[in-house]
Parts: structure tokens; sequence; C-alpha cells
């Protein structure tokens, strides 16, 4: 066993001492050591420790507490127990345990700052990201063996055929509360009659495709998104690049490509539900047999409204789809990050959806679908 720490004093020519220290500088023989350093009130100009047998961590700072408090020099050391000496001086450093009381104004001012730059950064990546899923998806055309049929398939069931049942509730609620408010609106004018139009045109055109794409982000988009990450934390998308499997044709491609070519169909299919719930209210509160219902739905609604939302469809399709995919492959650190990052993916989702809208309803206004 080695011998306990132990040190030795040597009186200099200046008047000032040189400890000497011996045996084993580690925390299991530093013994009373501190103590006995902490009661010596001499003046110290050297510590010697080319006679240590050992040293580790807590022996580093009690020598350079030591030296530090008394101005000495410490020599002696080379190799691994000098760099250890280094990297105990270098973390002695200062804490501030409360961060400053600054101006709130500035605060703020760097919290819209931090947000900005933020929002600027994930707009980049998030365009590289759909750059990336565009060269994937030439990749697999132009190379068929790689398309993930069996996945996209998967894909079709995970966000279509199980999400008919919330989409047609949603949507069959959603007309039946159009045409109830419509009718309370337009009765004071004595156009109940009218409640027809709005829900024929409203559904078909706006509120069909985008309640279903909201419905999609929080319900196909979270998915992608907590996938991805979960994959991410594991480590088996980089275990896939390592064998030489492209994460973008394997994982995001097909949920793409199933969220482009599910959405016009979910889309018409709220909105088709979402007449009936119309025509239902219309029937029983209003007097107005299916038949009529029907037959001024096909005078009201122009051919172009189903057409608008068949084009806005896979557009919100597309977006939900890389946004979810984009997020779950930005997932670092630890578990946590799933949960904002999932966040991240639906709230993104959502407002690019409620944007594009916008920009789709001032076009097909300047063009005339209207």
């Amino acid at each position: 066993m080695s011998a306990a720490a132990d040190f030795s004093e040597e009186p200099g020519a200046s008047g000032a001492a040189t400890l000497r220290f011996t045996g084993d500088l580690s925390l299991a023989r530093l013994g009373n050591l501190p103590e006995r350093l902490d009661g010596h009130g001499g003046d110290v100009a050297c510590i010697d420790l080319s006679g240590i047998e050992r040293i580790d961590t807590i022996g580093a700072w009690v020598v350079h507490r030591f030296a530090r408090e008394h101005k000495a020099e410490i020599r002696g050391l080379s190799g691994d127990a000098h760099n250890l000496l280094e990297q105990v001086v270098a973390a002695d450093q200062p804490v501030q345990m409360r961060p400053g009381s600054g101006s709130s104004f500035r605060r703020v001012l760097a919290e819209i700052g931090d947000a900005t730059a933020h929002a600027g950064r994930t707009a980049v990546g998030l365009l590289g990201f759909m750059g990336a899923t565009i060269i994937a998806f030439g990749g697999v055309i132009r190379h068929p063996s790689r398309f993930r049929f069996n996945a996209t398939v998967q894909r079709f069931e995970v966000v279509g055929v199980s999400a008919l049942g919330i989409v047609g509730l949603m949507s069959f609620l959603i007309g039946i509360v159009i045409a109830q408010q419509g009718a309370v609106q337009l009765r004071q004018f004595g156009a109940e009659a009218f409640t027809i139009n709005l829900v024929g045109r409203i559904t078909l055109r706006e509120l069909g495709v985008l309640m279903t794409a909201i419905m999609v982000a929080g319900r196909s988009g979270s998915a992608f998104a907590a996938q991805l990450g979960t994959m991410q934390l594991t480590e088996e998308i980089d275990a896939m690049r390592t064998i030489g499997v492209s994460p973008m044709e394997a994982l995001v491609l097909p949920r793409t490509i199933a969220a482009i070519v599910l959405m016009p169909l979910l889309g018409f299919y709220s909105s088709v539900v979402a007449i009936i719930g119309g025509g239902l209210l219309c029937w029983m509160t209003l007097d107005i047999p299916p038949i009529a219902y029907i037959a001024r739905i096909r005078e009201v609604v122009p051919i172009t409204d189903v057409f608008v939302g068949l084009i806005k469809a896979p557009v919100f399709g597309a977006i939900i789809a890389v946004a979810g995919c984009f997020q779950g492959m930005q997932v670092k650190g630890d578990a946590e990050q799933v949960g904002l990052k999932t966040t991240s993916a639906v709230v993104q989702a959502i407002f690019m959806v409620i944007v594009l809208d916008a920009f789709f309803a001032v076009f097909f206004e300047q063009i005339g679908w209207i």
C-alpha cells in the first residue's frame, strides 16, 4: 500500500519556506493533510511535488488551493499529473449563482432577438429539409427498387384509415354548427334557405380541407416527429446511415407520400360529412327535405370549389409531413427533446397550413375562382 500523504517544510533563504510533499495525494490517503495545511501560518514560496507517488483531482485541488492562498509556485509534476493540475487550475473560476439583474427592456429585446434568430434558423433548416426530400424522391424515381412500398402502405393506414373516425365526427359536428349558426343569423333577414349555400361552399372550399389538415397535423404530424425523434435518440437513424440505408428514403419519403396522397381523400371525405351534418340540421330545424337540400347544393356550389379544396390538400399534406419529420430529425440530447420537438412540429405545421391557406385564398380570388 502506498504511503499516506505528508509534507515537510524547509526554510528558504528569503524567509519563505518550501513545502515538499510525499506519499499518495489521493482522496483515500489524504488523511488530515487538509487540516494541517489550513493551520500552516508561515510564508511559502514553493511547493515541491516531485516526491509524491500519486495524485488525483482532490489532491490537486488541495495543493492548488494552498498555493493560491500563499501565492506559492508549484513544481515537480510532469506528464498526466501536470495536465491534471492544469485542468484543476483552469476550473477554479468564480460561479455566478444568480443571473445579473439587468434591464427588463434589454431582457425582452434579447428574448425577441433569440426567438427571431431561432425562427430564421428553423425556416432555413426546413427549406433545406424540403430540398433533401425532393432529392430523395428523385432518387427513388431513378431507382424504383429503393421505394419502400410496404412502409408507404403502412403509413396510408396510419394517416388515412385510422383517421376516418375522428375526422368524420369532427366534420359532422362542424357542419351542424355552421348550419345552426348560419340559420340563426340569416333568419333575421328571412333568408334561411341560404344556409345551404353557406354550408356547401364553406365546407368544400375552406373548412373541410383546413380542419382536416389541422387534425392530421395534430395526429399524424406529431406521430412522425415522435417516431423519428425516438429513433434519433436510440441511434437507429445513425445505424441506418452506417449500413448504407438513406433515412430520407426509408423514413421520410413514405410518410410524405402517404400524407400527400391521402390528404385530398380525407379533405373531400370531411367536406361530404360536413355537408351531411348541415343537411341533417336543415331537415330538422328548417324543414328542408334531403332531396331539396342536395338539389340546392348542386345548384349553388360550383365545381371550382371542389377543385380548390383538392388542390390545397396535397400541399397541406406535404407541409405537415415535412414539418413533422424535420422536427423529429432535430432531436438531440435527452428524452425531453422528443416532447419539445413534437410540440414544435404540430405548431409549425398548423401555422404554415393557415398561412398557405391565406395565400391560396388570395391566389384563387385573383384567377377568378370565387
